[in-house]
């Protein structure tokens, strides 16, 4: 029996779903994966910019906890993947569980440390992207991209306030 959460879903691959999307929401997909995209960012980051460089660590140590929070949180949770024959599956996952979503998590982690660094609001903008890729893909429903990016943030401001007290 469809839940209306299966039905949101379905309307927003229909709605978004083209191969162009579900390519980009793919490249995401990867750079997100056991949230590799983001610990690199941190590296490069803490290279170059000498003058941040506990902000940039503490990006890396803001998304890694978010993965890790995620990880434990799905194996407690335990909410299987979409599983609906009117979602299209576009990416392969490592695990069946959903519920919350890692890479919303990362992403929700690094826009925060990101906005930080920068003093910028715009690395918000990198949630949304996130998290819709993750619906376009078929591969969460929206309840777990929302928690996903909110345990990101409340995980990279915990991180942020650990690094001023460096």
């Amino acid at each position: 029996m469809p839940s209306k959460e299966t039905d949101l879903l379905v309307a927003i691959q229909d709605a978004l779903y083209t191969p162009t999307t579900a390519k980009i929401a793919r490249g995401l997909s990867h750079f997100g994966e056991h949230d590799l995209g983001w610990l690199g960012v941190a590296a490069a980051g803490a290279v170059v910019d000498k003058q941040r460089r506990s902000k940039w660590v503490a990006l890396g140590v803001g998304t890694f906890a978010a993965h890790a929070a995620t990880v434990v949180l799905k194996r407690i949770v335990r909410r299987p993947r979409p599983n609906d024959p009117r979602v299209k599956i576009g990416v392969k996952t490592p695990s069946q569980l959903s519920f919350p979503s890692s890479h919303a998590a990362n992403t929700g982690a690094a826009a925060a440390h990101l906005a930080n660094i920068t003093g910028s609001k715009a690395p918000w903008l990198l949630v949304p992207v996130m998290m819709l890729s993750r619906n376009v893909l078929g591969v969460h429903y929206p309840t777990d991209t929302l928690a996903g990016a909110l345990l990101g943030a409340g995980c990279a401001k915990a991180v942020m306030e650990a690094e001023k007290r460096i």
